[in-house]
């Protein structure tokens, strides 16, 4: 297949993958028909240019890195030679509904966000889409656009999230334009090329569900199992399983969130995946100092989504899609029957998530701790050593990363972490505890610090970091955005060289906020 577009011209290896993207593939979410998804061409994006390229994604899908050189790469993941595709090619956006801040808001769908389609290396399959493409079906009263700073931080981020093993959407690139966009003020348009594996969120199945279209809800869970977990065919009720899988990752991604102290922002259903990963990077912050109510989302009023809440809304979110999935639910028994038992049986697997955050949460926390073997008062001083942390401001990411470096002989040794703490005697008390724990431990202190600092990063994307990139970005230069970028490759690294980047913020720093418009 060859698209021959008439207005652009591209180079043989942009072609190729366009002519890959727009394939038909078997089984592909973009087969599923017009009622899941809108046809369009992206719009116009006037002089495109590459801000920022990942050759880690790149690799997935069977690129080499000197791709990003190509003169015509903008030109095709900005979306621009779209217009010329054939209909049954072109890109798609698709239509989901969903409660937002815990109210039910009906109709949504991808209102800045076009599908290109699949491509398929070394035996897996990815999805590829454009946030940024234009106006959709699904806009309402959007323009359909992304602006630059948003585009680098979802880059960053989604990039340092997998970089810290922390299931994510990536992104392959980011590509610039000096369109005008208005936001709070006058910004710059951009692209974001997002790739996974499925971009199914809670909030399809939400839609269905309202629309009470159960043929489609059905071919929607098909379409789940079929590509990614086909042992649920085996399950006596293959919906339940489906359910079950996503109770299990959805808890399991929560654990890692709050083990790393990152805080998403914007926690809808809409915005919550059927896999587990996390998606849409908007609103997001990693802890500074750490304080469990912290609300990384200037938009969140309520404190809906601060960081000791976000398990308590992910169960919640987890019961919109058992409600979403229960026509498919019961077995087969006749209707009557039927709906009661999928209500049991929902009931039943939703509390699959607390018996899998708790544990998952404090096995994380027993590594941070360099705990190799769990016993009894190990949650106490977990616990303890937040509540000092809470009442000190202290700094979440070093205070782990330092506690490598005490000793579990004496007191006398490194001082890092004490000097997080304006409460010394405080620190000073835990941190006797601390030894006396770690005294019962096997490993040698040596052994035990490789292990820390192997979970406990030393890197991540501190707010402040990524608006420094986003400062010299708007003046065209895109040296900081890759510098911090190959940075957050290594998060576990010293990389002693990159001090600068594992260092407490700025004082300016906490005059910074993020939005939804972010």
């Amino acid at each position: 297949m060859s698209f021959s577009p008439s207005s652009s011209t591209l180079s043989a290896s942009m072609q190729a993958i366009a002519d890959g993207l727009g394939s038909p593939r078997d089984g592909a979410f973009a087969q599923l028909g017009s009622r899941f998804l809108t046809r369009l061409p992206a719009a116009p994006l006037p002089a495109p240019y590459v801000v920022g390229f990942s050759a880690d994604t790149a690799a997935l899908l069977g690129l080499e890195p000197s791709v990003a050189d190509e003169p015509d790469f903008a030109e095709l993941f900005s979306g621009n030679t779209t217009r010329d595709w054939p209909g049954d090619a072109l890109p798609y956006a698709s239509v989901y509904s969903g409660h937002q801040f815990g109210v039910w808001a009906g109709q949504l769908g991808d209102g800045r966000a076009l599908g290109l389609g699949e491509i398929e290396h070394a035996g897996r399959r990815y999805e590829l889409q454009l946030k940024g493409g234009g106006r959709t079906p699904y806009s309402r009263m959007g323009d359909g656009r992304a602006v630059l700073r948003s585009s680098i931080r979802e880059y960053l981020c989604s990039e340092a999230m997998h970089h810290l093993g922390i299931p994510t959407t990536r992104a392959l690139c980011v590509i610039g334009s000096d369109q005008p966009v208005r936001r709070e003020e006058m910004e710059t348009a951009a692209v974001v090329t997002r790739v996974a594996p499925s971009f199914v969120r809670f909030g399809h199945f939400e839609h269905f569900y309202s629309n009470d279209d159960t043929d489609a809800l059905r071919m929607l869970a098909d379409h789940v199992i079929d590509r990614f977990h086909p042992h649920c065919r085996e399950a006596d009720d293959p919906y339940l399983a489906l359910l079950n899988e996503a109770v299990h990752s959805t808890a399991d991604l929560l654990a890692q969130w709050q083990a790393v102290g990152f805080c998403h922002g914007v926690m809808n259903t809409d915005n919550m995946s059927i896999l587990g990963l996390t998606i849409d990077y908007g609103p997001f912050g990693f802890l500074d100092a750490f304080d469990a109510n912290y609300i990384c989302n200037h938009s969140d009023t309520q404190g809906r989504y601060a960081y000791q809440r976000q398990p308590q809304v992910a169960y919640w979110n987890l019961f919109c899609l058992a409600q979403g999935l229960l026509p498919l639910l019961g077995g087969p028994h006749d209707e009557a029957v039927r709906g009661e038992r999928a209500i049991e049986d929902a009931q039943r697997v939703l509390e699959g998530f607390k018996t899998q955050f708790a544990p998952a949460l404090e096995a994380r926390m027993r590594a941070k701790l360099g705990l190799e073997n769990e016993r009894p008062g190990d949650d106490a001083l977990a616990n303890r050593l937040f509540s000092i942390m809470q009442a000190n401001r202290a700094d979440f990411t070093l205070t782990f990363r330092h506690l490598a470096r005490i000793s579990k002989h004496d007191a006398s040794g490194d001082t890092s972490a004490r000097d997080l703490f304006l409460d010394r005697p405080a620190f000073d008390a835990w941190a006797n505890d601390y030894r006396a724990r770690l005294s019962e431990e096997t490993r040698d202190d040596a052994t035990r610090a490789i292990a820390m600092n192997r979970v406990n990063p030393r890197f991540i994307l501190r707010n402040h970091l990524a608006e420094t990139a986003i400062r010299h970005a708007k003046e065209k230069d895109f040296s900081e955005v890759e510098r911090l970028a190959a940075v957050l490759r290594r998060p576990f690294d010293e990389q002693p060289e990159h001090d600068a980047y594992a260092a407490l913020p700025p004082d300016w720093a906490s005059t910074l906020e993020v939005s939804c418009s972010s």
